[in-house]
């Protein structure tokens, strides 16, 4: 465990160029004390480490050659290219970037490690589709928002949920989550941190300000937020009954989210498959039912069937002619 805690800090110095020891013990988990421990030790070991004290001090690497991959154990190996797959990374328009990075990376390791880590990575692969569903084209919007966050300029997206008025939004957008294979952007607004599904995004063109980003902002955290306040209470669920035309049958679970995958109901009810799912309320079920168009027939709950007519009748009004 500290061998691998040295080699940590040894990377880390090397990454950021310099640290101090309270930023190595908060980013390891450890004590200060533990730190300085460990600082010793490499500074015995002949690492060519030095301190600066004062104001913008810290422990620094001198410059020289960089640590090379001969560090890497063979499961951090195994663990580096199973997270850098091109499925895990699919829209971003990284794909090719990545699999030449792959390629680099293996050429570099020690011949042992190298082959330990290709096997792995030609074990094992990760489907982000779900089943009966097949891989959805990358939203168009997706690489001008990924410039974006990594430019940290302004946004101006133009957002349009099914059934509702497409509205513009100026956003800071922070990161991007993609959650069971839908990407969505995680940003700042006027009325504080929204998320947007980028699917649903028309249009993002990128301004000339500087995203103000808060100092302690954690897009791992922040989405943990987000999932814990879109969690509802399970007496506001809303149970939905529908029926389903054969032919459309395997779109139903591809479209749905997994939180609401239907369940099958044993009935006799001729060609049609009746179904039921569980939705966090009337308007979600809606939202994502309508996605299926004639393909489905909402049967229960009556407040489900008028909420898609409603959603109806304003399509109606704002696509019908006017002349």
């Amino acid at each position: 465990m500290r061998a691998e805690r040295l080699v940590t800090i040894a990377l880390l110095l090397q990454a950021h160029r310099k640290l101090t020891a309270p930023e190595l013990a908060r980013r390891l988990d450890v004590s200060e004390r533990t730190i300085r421990r460990d600082l010793d030790a490499l500074l015995l070991s002949g690492l060519p480490l030095y301190s600066e004290r004062g104001r913008g001090g810290g422990w620094a690497l001198l410059d020289g050659p960089a640590i090379n991959l001969s560090a890497l154990t063979a499961q951090e190996a195994q663990a580096l290219f199973l997270v850098t797959g091109p499925e895990l990374l699919a829209g971003l328009g990284l794909e090719q970037g990545v699999t030449s990075a792959v390629r680099k990376l293996l050429a570099a390791l020690p011949a042992d490690t190298r082959e330990q880590a290709d096997r792995t990575r030609q074990a094992i692969h990760i489907d982000p589709t779900r089943w009966g569903g097949t891989a959805q084209p990358a939203p168009a919007t997706l690489v001008p928002l990924r410039d974006a966050v990594i430019a940290g300029v302004q946004v101006d997206l133009t957002y349009a949920p099914p059934g509702v008025d497409a509205t513009v939004h100026r956003v800071h957008p922070y990161g991007l989550v993609s959650k069971s294979g839908i990407w969505h952007l995680v940003a700042g607004a006027d009325t504080g941190l929204r998320t947007f599904r980028v699917s649903r995004i028309v249009n993002a063109e990128a301004t000339t300000k500087a995203v103000e980003r808060p100092d302690d902002f954690d897009l791992v955290r922040a989405w943990e937020d987000v999932n814990r306040r879109h969690v509802p209470c399970w007496y506001n669920r809303v149970e939905v009954v529908f029926q389903v035309r054969p032919e459309d049958l395997g779109r139903v679970t591809s479209v749905l989210p997994e939180d609401a995958q239907p369940r099958p109901i044993d009935t006799d009810t001729g060609p049609a498959r009746r179904f039921t799912a569980t939705f966090s309320s009337v308007r979600e079920a809606a939202c994502e039912l309508i996605y299926l168009g004639d393909g489905v027939q909402v049967l229960e709950p009556a407040s489900v069937r008028a909420e898609l007519v409603r959603i109806g009748h304003r399509l109606i009004a704002t696509h019908t002619p006017k002349w």
